[in-house]
Order: C-alpha cells, then sequence, then structure tokens
C-alpha cells in the first residue's frame, strides 16, 4: 500500500477488517479504557498495518451513544425501559438518543440516516421488527444491536432481551384459579409480539391444568392500549355468562377494563376480579389497586444497555437469549367470585 493509499484509509474500513464497531475503533485512537485488551490490540495492529494517520477534526468530541428504537413511544412503559437504559449510559458517560420508528419504511429510513451521522455505541430496538435491509446495513456498519420483546423471529446474531412472560401469565390464572374463579376471561396482547402470544400461552396452560377448557369467547385481542381494554372489557361483560375475572396482557388494558366495569354500574373486584401486567408505577394509585404482574421493566433496559456496551467493546456475552423473572403483586383488584 502507497502513501497515497493510506490518506484513503477510514476508520470505517478498520473497524469493518477487526470485525468491531467504529465507535470501538474510535475509542482506541482516542486511547480510551473502555475497550477489551484483545480487542484493543487486534484494532491497533490493523492500525500500524494499514498505516492509518489520525484526522484532526475541527472540534472534538468524545461523547458516546446508544440509540433506543421503540416502535412506539405512547406508553409508560416505555418510559420505564428508557429510565433503565439511561441510568446504564449515564454511569458508563454515555448519551441515549430515543426514536420511533412506528414501522413506516420512511421512518426507519430516515432514522437509519441519523444514526449513520453520529458516533453510535450500539442500537436498542424494543418490540420492533427489525427488517433485513436494516439488519444488513447496520452489519455493514458493525453497529451491534440487542432486541428488547422482539417482534417476530429475531435477527440470530442479536442478543435478546425479555421477560418470563408465559410463567407471569400461568401465575396470575392460577392465582384466579385458587381464588375460585372458573370463567377467566383474557384479553391479549398485539400477536406479532412473542411476548404476547408467551402471555396467552401461559394462560391456557394454567387452565389445561387445572382441566378447564378454553373457552374462546372468553378470549379477545388487544394492542396493549387503554381503549383495547375498554372495548374487550365491554365485549366480555356482556356476554349471557359473563366471566368471574379477567387477566389484561398489561396494566393499560386492565385500566381500561376498569371504565368498561364502572360504566355497567358494576363493582372491581365485587362483580369481577381484574389483573394486569407490567406493575406500572400508576397502578397501585387507581381504585382499587391493580393485583399485577411485575415486569422488571427498568432492568430489562438497564440489562440491554450494559449488553449493546459489551459488544460495542468486542467482549462476548454469556447468553444470547436473557428472560428476567416476573413476579405476582397482589392487590385490591381480586377477591374469590360472589355466588348467587
Amino acid at each position: 500500500m502507497g502513501a497515497d493509499d493510506n490518506r484513503n484509509v477510514t476508520i470505517a474500513m478498520i473497524a469493518r477488517l477487526a470485525g468491531v464497531s467504529v465507535p470501538t475503533v474510535s475509542r482506541v485512537i482516542n486511547n480510551r479504557s473502555d475497550v477489551a485488551p484483545g480487542t484493543r490490540e487486534r484494532v491497533e495492529e490493523l492500525l500500524n498495518q494499514h498505516g492509518y494517520r489520525r484526522r484532526l477534526p475541527s472540534r472534538r468530541t468524545n461523547s458516546a451513544l446508544i440509540d433506543l428504537v421503540f416502535n412506539d413511544l405512547d406508553s409508560p412503559w416505555a418510559v420505564e425501559i428508557i429510565r433503565g437504559v439511561e441510568d446504564v449510559a449515564h454511569a458508563s458517560g454515555a448519551g441515549t438518543v430515543v426514536s420511533a420508528i412506528h414501522r413506516r419504511t420512511s421512518a426507519a429510513k430516515q432514522w437509519l440516516d441519523n444514526m449513520r451521522t453520529r458516533s453510535t455505541e450500539g442500537v436498542i430496538f424494543v418490540t420492533s421488527m427489525v427488517e433485513p435491509p436494516l439488519q444488513a446495513e447496520l452489519r455493514r456498519l458493525h453497529v451491534p444491536v440487542v432486541i428488547v420483546d422482539p417482534a417476530g423471529v429475531a435477527p440470530q446474531d442479536a442478543p435478546t432481551i425479555g421477560a418470563t412472560n408465559w410463567a407471569g401469565s400461568l401465575r396470575a390464572s392460577q392465582y384466579l384459579l385458587g381464588l375460585g374463579h372458573r370463567r377467566i376471561g383474557f384479553i391479549a396482547g398485539p400477536p406479532q409480539l412473542m411476548c404476547s402470544r408467551a402471555r396467552l400461552d401461559g394462560y391456557r396452560a394454567a387452565l389445561d391444568a387445572a382441566g378447564i377448557a378454553v373457552d374462546d369467547t372468553l378470549v379477545r385481542p388487544g394492542n396493549f392500549y387503554h381503549e383495547a381494554g375498554y372495548t374487550a372489557g365491554n365485549h366480555l361483560l356482556a356476554l349471557p355468562d359473563p366471566p368471574t375475572a379477567i387477566v389484561a396482557s398489561s396494566d393499560q388494558m386492565a385500566l381500561g377494563v376498569y371504565e368498561a366495569v364502572r360504566k355497567r354500574g358494576l363493582r372491581v373486584p365485587d362483580d369481577v376480579s381484574v389483573v394486569g401486567f407490567d406493575d406500572l408505577p400508576e397502578v397501585r394509585w387507581c381504585s382499587p389497586p391493580l393485583t399485577t404482574i411485575r415486569q422488571p421493566l427498568a432492568e430489562m433496559g438497564m440489562l440491554a444497555a450494559r449488553t449493546v456496551l459489551r459488544l460495542a467493546n468486542g467482549e462476548k456475552i454469556e447468553s444470547p437469549r436473557v428472560e428476567l423473572a416476573t413476579e405476582l403483586i397482589v392487590r385490591d383488584s381480586t377477591s374469590s367470585p360472589r355466588h348467587g
């Protein structure tokens, strides 16, 4: 390689040859300490081999960034995940860029164009479908990816973070069965999300284990938001033989059920018990306080941020799929069914 060729050596080229992200090469060049020794050695060897000459920028910046991408941002659980990611990012000296792509091709393209212009350590996708063209471009750029609650099948090389959704829904349903309920309604989440399917399967498994046939008229579709819970709750309560308890796949839908119950002149839990899923901060203050399955949302965000930073540093991770434990939180929205 001649002198003229040396001037054409780029950080992106070195990152591609080393099999690491562009920010990792940048950290080696700037002599930052947060790079694994083996990775630093490999990058420095390639820099020397190809005669890379550091370019002096007009304005130096050492700010590292984590891209956090949601399908939608208009949900309280998104705030909990952001809080967890920012706790880890702040402790590591990184910033957080939050985006919503809403499954629109134009929005995803715009986000990708913006992401290319900044020094991104890695990307965390939350309940988002990472389409093959986007996967391919992120691989080409050597940008690490972590997915929280994937929609559909996640890319094979992308670690995923979730919760024990099946076990949580099973526990909620078993708890209601233990109280004496036999007609238990269920409001599902978006069917394309793996977490939604796991919650529905947990409900079905609990009924099956109790020897109770699943009544499909008691299972209603939803989308995690209040309006869907209200609509599904109205449908279930209007049945000739309505359920005595309802499990909602999110706290927001459970609060929608509360409104459906109120408008019918009924009461929770006297007329129908309600269980949610998430344990958002506000549900302990509603009336009555909501029994729910606690999903460790902030902890999921923290783990996703730690994982993406480790990948950006060239470190290996222990497991490509991690599920954090859920927990039943019993409050005042559940009781034994009223007979007669």
